[in-house]
């Protein structure tokens, strides 16, 4: 329970009691205290059900301003996360392309390059 709810319970427990204590020290009749007694009963309990609903409606906005914050947070969160992994993508299908065109331009070298050894009328057997 929480320390408001601890605290309100402790007032009306004391309030109940001390009701209680000075209706049975009262100069009056058992009919008449015992009457006075129930009214006071009656009482608490209209300000305790009354305090009970204050205090549930109280958490049940407390609760849905958190969960609208979180679900507020979350969005961002994953807004954010949407980006940046948007401009990872990007930057790796860049790198991809370069890569792509590097490897191109060394098998032209490559290729070139048997081209050329073949042209080479070296002799079979013969040390270069």
């Amino acid at each position: 329970m929480s320390k408001t709810g601890n605290t309100l319970l402790a007032l009306i427990t004391g309030a109940a009691i001390g009701s209680v204590v000075a209706l049975l020290y009262a100069p009056e009749s058992g009919d008449e205290t015992r009457k006075k007694i129930s009214k006071n009963a009656k009482e608490a309990k209209k300000k305790l059900d009354k305090q009970i609903k204050e205090t549930s409606e109280s958490l049940s906005h407390s609760a849905q301003k958190a969960k609208k914050n979180f679900d507020h947070k979350l969005d961002e969160t994953l807004s954010s996360a949407s980006g940046k992994a948007d401009d990872i993508l990007v930057a790796m299908e860049k790198k991809l392309e370069d890569l792509r065109r590097k490897n191109a331009h060394a098998t032209e070298k490559a290729e070139k390059v048997v081209d050329d050894v073949k042209d080479m009328n070296v002799p079979r057997g013969a040390k270069a």
